[in-house]
């Protein structure tokens, strides 16, 4: 379960497979499929849809359970000029790019050399990406000419609001501006109290040069983001340290690069190379995947960032990354932003964006926990892909709460009463809000291969004997064992199954 082949060409043919399983199923496919589609931007089905919410809603349930004093809010995707001058986007929010001499071709450089030397190049400036393009002799993939000198691309979309005189406005590159822009009210309006979170669930968009990798890497992109303010004096404490204190992270830090080495630290060990605040938040993040998403650990490493990787705006940063069929992948990340967008935005606005706390008056720092939406649900769909037997069954073995319904209820035959009894059976688990996928057409086997693909964990059958003892079968996806259960009993059991349940 959850292998990761090594052949180049296995781990293209599995995302063919996840990708041809999506748009076939309802997960997801490229937008404006009608017109040949844009690149960078993608359509959620039906399936996909549902998952995305189950996701969405779990990063809810547990980070902004993680204090009193955290809340979620909605800005908007449209945000003044000044905001990103503000934030330093408008002069560094850029990509390295570069263009072919003889076809016109561009792309981004980094990208270029990553895909050739099998290295991650991502955060070096455009001279010495000029520099390694030379030395190994680089040429467009495309035509095979020369190529220009490596230069930087803002990847904000600018808009033109208004028709007489428009004013100049971006849709928003990240969501946390959206938070730091309300800091303030925010604060007045709770209970004027740190640590302080505020979190955005909702879109960005970049306009990135060469989108790839489906949705790893688009243009258009749903963030889950928690900005936790702080009183930068008690950066090297946390109340609820002790909890976690021999917990291991799983890090890649720079000086293992060459080798691909992945250790295990503890918490308490990590204190002194980094503050405890920061680690204490690195570990409920791990716990995150590891116990809530339920990645297996070999597949989860936080990987260190050096100094010419970071953000613009960050002090400590550490990547989330999971171990995909096409290598790994950052899905999320550990930012210490230090004052950076306060500050920026208290010069910019000319607001002040200090508060008092015990009578100390502070420039709050900032936490950002930040994960792509997008790029976790394609990891599920990676990681919990399977083919098994002669027959090759595929299956999604989703963690039972992420997959996009709860149950399938199907009647074993179309006839003799068993479509309406399997409807009552339909409703009776809607109306205690399980969600609930009905298939009534083809064989039975057909119906059970039907779910599989799409990662439901349960499917309940009505049989004749479902009209004799008042019981229907429930088959687990992954197991594929069946029990009976009584009817009355069938939401208990159900969530219990759910829950971790064996049959």
């Amino acid at each position: 379960m959850h292998g990761i082949t090594a052949d180049k060409s296995e781990n293209t043919d599995k995302t063919a497979k996840i990708e041809e399983i999506a748009r076939r199923r309802g997960f997801f496919w490229m937008g404006s499929e009608i017109y040949n589609g844009l690149s960078g931007f993608y359509d959620y089905g039906h399936l996909g849809t549902l998952m995305k919410r189950k996701w969405e809603n779990t990063w809810r349930d547990y980070f902004l359970g993680l204090d009193d004093n955290f809340f979620e809010i909605e800005p908007t995707d449209i945000m003044h000029e000044k905001v990103f001058i503000g934030s330093g986007h408008v002069k560094c929010f850029v990509d390295p790019v570069v263009k072919c001499k003889k076809c016109g071709n561009i792309e981004r450089a980094d990208h270029i050399l990553e895909d050739i030397l099998k290295e991650n190049f991502e955060g070096l400036n455009p001279e010495a990406l000029s520099e390694l393009m030379k030395k190994h002799k680089i040429k467009c993939e495309k035509c095979k000419g020369l190529l220009e000198e490596v230069k930087t691309f803002n990847m904000l979309f600018p808009l033109d609001i208004g028709v007489e005189k428009p004013q100049k406005a971006y849709l928003r590159g990240e969501t946390a501006q959206g938070v730091y822009v309300n800091f303030a009210r925010a604060f007045e309006q709770l209970r004027k109290h740190l640590p302080m979170g505020l979190a955005i669930v909702g879109k960005a968009f970049r306009n990135e040069i060469s989108p790839r990798n489906l949705l790893i890497r688009m243009r258009e992109l749903t963030q889950a983001e928690l900005q936790i303010f702080f009183d930068p004096d008690k950066i090297n404490q946390h109340p609820n340290f002790k909890e976690v204190e021999d917990y291991k992270l799983r890090l890649f830090i720079a000086e293992n690069r060459k080798n691909e080495n992945i250790i295990e630290v503890s918490c308490k060990e990590l204190k002194g190379k980094l503050p405890e605040f920061y680690i204490y938040h690195m570990a409920v993040v791990q716990k995150f995947y590891l116990d809530v998403l339920k990645i297996p650990k070999e597949f989860f490493r936080f990987r260190e960032l050096s100094q010419e990787e970071k953000a613009f705006y960050n002090k400590y940063h550490w990547d989330v990354e999971l171990k995909l069929s096409i290598g790994w992948k950052e899905v999320g990340g550990v930012h210490y932003r230090t004052d950076h967008d306060l500050s920026g935005h208290q010069k910019i606005s000319k607001n002040d964006m200090s508060v008092n706390i015990d009578g100390k008056k502070i420039l709050p720092h900032v936490l950002e926990l930040s994960l792509g939406v997008d790029r976790n649900i394609f990891a599920l769909l990676d990681l919990f892909y399977e083919e098994e037997g002669k027959e090759k069954r595929i299956v999604f073995r989703f963690p039972r709460h992420l997959a996009p319904c709860d149950c399938a209820v199907f009647p074993l035959v179309s006839k003799q009463g068993l479509p309406e009894k399997a409807e009552e059976v339909k409703k009776l688990l809607q109306s205690v809000k399980f969600s609930v996928f009905y298939d009534a057409s083809g064989s039975i086997g057909r119906r059970y291969r039907r779910v599989d693909e799409i990662g439901i964990p349960a499917a309940v059958t009505i049989d004749h004997q479902t009209f004799e003892d008042g019981t229907v079968t429930v088959r687990d996806r992954d197991s594929m064992k069946q029990e009976r259960v009584a009817i009355n009993k069938l939401p208990e059991f159900l969530a219990e199954f759910l829950r971790g349940r064996e049959l």
